[in-house]
């Protein structure tokens, strides 16, 4: 089947299978490799991507399933200058990564949660990440991450 997807402010076109997930579209058909296959189960969030704002787990969404809509991965997230999004910078200052695998999937996560409450709690920020796995920390930076994010952007 064909179709468009815009992919970070830029329109997209291909000829892909129907059961091709969002993952592969942005990793094999874009080469958009910073959203990472850790589980194709939903369990881990390394892939999570923005879709029309909202963050998706994207092993789970169907590309056609996006087809004429928007996606952002942390690609898209830099700005004219190649400024970090505050996020980044955030997760970057606060030292929340350790391996990075997880990373693109929590900052997209964060960016839709901050979205969504712009003042979170220390509570509410491991509430709105727990679909979003990390195997080398304990989460710590990550939320001071996130709190910092929540401040600079506030």
């Amino acid at each position: 089947m064909k179709l468009t997807i815009t992919v970070n402010g830029n329109e997209t076109s291909a000829e892909v299978e129907d059961r091709t997930l969002l993952v592969h579209y942005l990793r094999d058909v874009l080469d958009l490799t910073a959203t990472n296959i850790g589980c194709d189960t939903t369990s881990c969030g390394a892939c999570t991507v923005l879709l029309d704002g909202e963050s998706v787990k994207s092993c789970t969404v169907l590309a056609a399933q996006a087809d004429g809509r928007e996606v952002t991965t942390l690609e898209g997230l830099a700005g004219e200058n190649g400024e970090m999004h505050p996020v980044q910078r955030a997760f970057h200052q606060e030292h929340g990564l350790q391996c990075g695998f997880c990373t693109p999937g929590m900052v997209m996560a964060s960016i839709s949660l901050l979205k969504e409450n712009p003042h979170p709690t220390e509570e509410q920020v491991r509430n709105g990440l727990e679909g979003n796995l990390c195997r080398c920390t304990g989460y710590h930076n990550i939320v001071k991450a996130v709190l910092a994010a929540a401040e600079e952007t506030a």
